[in-house]
Parts: structure tokens; sequence; C-alpha cells
């Protein structure tokens, strides 16, 4: 693979209740622990900063198998949930459900790009076999 751009972020503190910030500043943000997992809930955490960033990976893989087919994806829109829990191994594991708006489009036609896209996606590549990931298509 050629890479043909890399990322950079350092984080920092006391792991889930710390910091990262992105080489570039472009992204600087305190992170906490949710609530829910025992934690003040008063920065972000890594399960919504995936989230953001599958969704908005697969919006992309999205519109572009959309333009090699001709179709319409004019207010699409892709939402992500990413959930985290523990395994019977005694570690932790992400679960994701991708939620897809398609409402220029056929419910087929939707799943049938939506397939596409998670073939493309590099965020879906990287999981594939690693993490449950569940496509739902909007009943537009």
């Amino acid at each position: 693979m050629k890479i043909i751009y890399t990322a950079e972020a350092l984080a920092t503190g006391e792991g889930r209740n710390g910091h990262a910030r992105t080489s570039d500043g472009k992204l600087d943000v305190n992170l906490a622990i949710p609530t829910e997992m025992g934690g003040n809930g008063e920065g972000t955490n890594p399960e919504q900063l995936f989230a953001a960033g599958y969704a908005a990976c697969f919006h992309s893989a999205l519109q572009m198998v959309a333009r090699q087919e001709g179709a319409d994806v004019s207010d699409s829109a892709v939402g992500a949930r990413v959930g985290i829990g523990p395994t019977d191994a005694g570690g932790f594991a992400l679960a994701v459900t991708l939620e897809v708006s398609l409402p220029n489009l056929t419910h087929d036609t939707a799943l049938e790009l939506t397939e596409k896209a998670h073939q493309v996606c590099p965020y879906s590549n990287a999981t594939r076999g690693n993490i449950d990931v569940v496509l739902a298509v909007a009943e537009d």
C-alpha cells in the first residue's frame, strides 16, 4: 500500500481521563470516562471519536460509490453508534452500527450502495473480522 496521508495524534494524562491532540492542533480535546462507565463524562471519549471518524469515512465511501453508479445521494447522511463492553476473555470489545439515510433512492438501491461502500471504506476494511458492524439503511 502506498501511504498518501498520515494522521498523528498524542494522548497524554491518564488515558481515558486525559487529553488528546493531533500534531497539527486541529483536534485538541479533553478526554473523560463516560458516566455509564463510572467516569465524570466531562470530556469526549475514544468511542465518540471513533464514531465520528467512522461515520465521516463511510459517508465519503458511500458518495464515491454513488458517483460511480450515477446515483443521487444528495441529502444523504451516515450516523455511527459505537458500543463498548466486556468480553468473556476479560478484555473489552467494540460493536458498531452504521445508520445510512439515502432519501432520494429506493431502499434496494440504498442497500446495494451501502454494501458497496462497506467494501471500500478504510474503517470497514480495518474492522472487518474484528468488530461486529451492523449496516442499517433507513426506510425513507
